[in-house]
């Protein structure tokens, strides 16, 4: 008898069994698939949302996602919970790829418990979120969920604790991005908070630390959900979402481009593409773009479309603090990101809400080794009581203290008016800039000429029978004298006074030029921003 023969007469029905066991696993990896119920899943439908399986395939490249721990069950008991132990526990995790890069990823199945949280559901986020940071891949998470388990009580808030750790480990390691799809409330908000960049999507979109219920009970107030915690609210009033989009297709869409513009960690600069923009190509529209007139308003984006590569531009909180514009764009194939003052809203002024959104981009910027361009069109800051009253000196400095901290490749250039301490918090060489170029418009100084003439020739004008003609030519002397736009450079505060049409050649070279750039920071445990 052969080896085979006796192998065969020994082990009867082997393969058959084999082959029986791995049917089963296919049916069931087919039945968890598929969700609990095609009921759940019209519901889902019904509202306009898409399934936490359905954003992953719109998320990713088609057939990169690895899924981990899809058979996963919670082994909590109490209050019927023990009878329902779906797969997946509510939530879905693994990895694939986004134009051919790692991405991690975890998406809330609201059919599944309406998306809560509990222990086991927790911990597959956890593993993830660890696995991600490993790797040094971006994590992005898809949120569709009612908050905490209630039936498992402490154990779904000890869970919500090990994430928020987790995300702090992550911040400025690798990106971290937050897609919210649907409820996100109490403690789950505070996740997203955490990460460097939120999505949400008009209509279905709600993010709250207390509901319309509560607020109700407590306050009196009477609000929907859509008004309370909806997307144009964050967009708009809290400064809480980056992005707003009207699906969620469009949405996850602008996931994966945001997605093209980072580096999968901290360690790497962000991926270059061929441009087939010239570096060299004039910018004659700028001329008629930007009025001499220092009053006169005219739209920052517009200047920003000549200038990047093919006019591509990510706006970041497009809806909060419009006096400031921050965003991500190209240079010569290169990714840097943007801040400019923006005449159209409060004429360009920094106040509270704008400090804090430039210097968030900023440091965003900063941890990913973003190179940051700076163009300056400001008059000051905003005055008024409610401004000073409610800290614009520590949100300002905020923004100061980003720009001095920050160690990446820096570019300041002056278009018009660059006033007073708005001045030197816009980047200015005085903080670290590397290189400052002005435009032959720039007015550089401590504040307008009107206003400097009154403070300094206060008596004078008033001591004279034509007060109005006297203080016109003391405006004008002063303009000539400390305003006209060779003063800075010819005390070395900027490095040349440029032709605008040579703006985008000028600055491809200058971040080319830069791109090397090594700054080594002091030891210390870490530095005390003025939050």
């Amino acid at each position: 008898m052969t080896v085979q023969q006796d192998l065969t007469e020994e082990l009867p029905g082997t393969c058959t069994g084999i082959r029986a066991r791995v049917a089963d696993l296919h049916a069931t990896r087919e039945r968890v698939r598929g969700g609990p119920s095609e009921r759940a899943t019209l519901a889902q439908h019904a509202k306009g949302k898409l399934t936490a399986r359905e954003r992953i395939d719109v998320l990713l490249d088609a057939g990169s996602f690895n899924e981990i721990e899809q058979l996963r069950r919670h082994r909590a008991a109490g209050f019927g919970i023990e009878d329902r132990r779906p797969h997946t526990d509510g939530v879905i995790t693994g990895w694939g790829t986004v134009e051919g890069r790692t991405v991690f990823v975890y998406a809330h199945d609201f059919r599944i418990f309406g998306g809560a949280l509990g222990e086991a559901h927790a911990e597959k986020i956890q593993k993830v979120m660890d696995m991600a940071i490993a790797a040094g891949a971006p994590l992005v998470s898809l949120n569709d969920g009612a908050g905490a388990r209630i039936q498992e009580g402490v154990s779904a808030l000890a869970g919500y604790g090990g994430i928020f750790r987790r995300n702090v480990r992550a911040s400025g390691v690798i990106p971290q991005i937050s897609v919210i799809l649907g409820p996100c409330a109490g403690g789950s908000a505070y996740s997203p908070a955490l990460t460097d960049f939120v999505f949400m999507v008009r209509g279905t979109s709600h993010m709250f630390i207390t509901g319309p219920d509560v607020v109700k009970a407590v306050t009196g107030e009477d609000v929907s959900q859509e008004k309370l915690g909806g997307a144009d609210v964050h967009a708009e009033l809290s400064g809480v979402a980056h992005f707003v989009y009207e699906d969620e297709r469009t949405c996850l869409a602008e996931v994966r481009y945001l997605l093209s513009l980072l580096p999968s960690n901290n360690r790497q600069n962000p991926p270059a593409v061929p441009c087939a923009d010239p570096d060299d190509r004039r910018n004659d529209a700028l001329l008629g773009l930007v009025p001499a007139e220092g009053r006169l308003p005219y739209d920052i984006h517009r200047v920003i479309e000549e200038i990047v590569d093919h006019g591509d531009f990510l706006e970041v909180h497009e809806g909060w603090a419009r006096n400031v514009v921050c965003g991500l764009a190209r240079l010569g194939g290169q990714v840097v990101g943007i801040v400019a003052n923006q005449p159209l809203a409060l004429a360009g002024v920094l106040d509270i809400k704008a400090s804090e959104k430039a210097a968030r981009f900023v440091r965003t910027c900063d941890a990913f080794s973003i190179p940051l361009l700076s163009l300056v069109d400001v008059p000051g800051f905003l005055p008024g009581v409610g401004q000073e009253h409610d800290g614009v000196i520590r949100h300002g400095a905020k923004l100061l203290y980003a720009y001095c901290e920050a160690t990446v490749a820096r570019v300041q250039l002056i278009l018009r008016k660059a006033y007073g301490g708005a001045y030197i918090v816009m980047d200015s060489r005085s903080i670290g800039a590397d290189l400052s170029y002005a435009w032959p418009t720039n007015e550089i100084a401590v504040m307008g000429a009107e206003g400097a003439a009154n403070v300094i020739f206060r008596k004078r004008i008033a001591e004279v029978d034509d007060p109005e003609a006297l203080r016109a030519q003391l405006v004008k002397e002063y303009r000539s004298e400390l305003m006209h736009p060779y003063y800075a450079a010819e005390r070395g505060l900027v490095d040349d006074v440029i032709d605008p049409v040579e703006t985008r050649a000028l600055l491809v070279r200058a971040f080319r030029m830069l791109r090397s750039k090594h700054a080594d920071q002091p030891s210390r445990k870490h530095a005390n921003i003025p939050l």
